[in-house]
């Protein structure tokens, strides 16, 4: 198994390293993932339980009520 994942490694050090084209293009993937994950949340993904509950109590009980209402709804269906 060690030789395995030693050959393994070794496979996509070497294809990584010969690499031209690949490493910009492995750059454009990681700025738009960057793009994607970062900013879009920024956006999109308000923080809500932070700005509607004042303390960590609070936050967690309106999660597991909102679990706990879902899973009903869930159940009666």
């Amino acid at each position: 198994m060690k030789n395995f994942l030693t050959r393994a490694f070794h496979l996509y050090y070497d294809g990584f390293r010969e690499m031209t084209l690949g490493k910009k293009l492995w750059a454009l993937i990681a700025v738009k993932l960057l793009i994607m994950f970062g900013v879009l949340k920024l956006f999109f993904f308000p923080d809500l339980l932070e700005s509607n509950y004042d303390n960590d109590d609070d936050r967690a009980n309106a999660v597991r009520n909102t679990l706990v209402t879902r899973s009903n709804i869930d159940n009666q269906k």
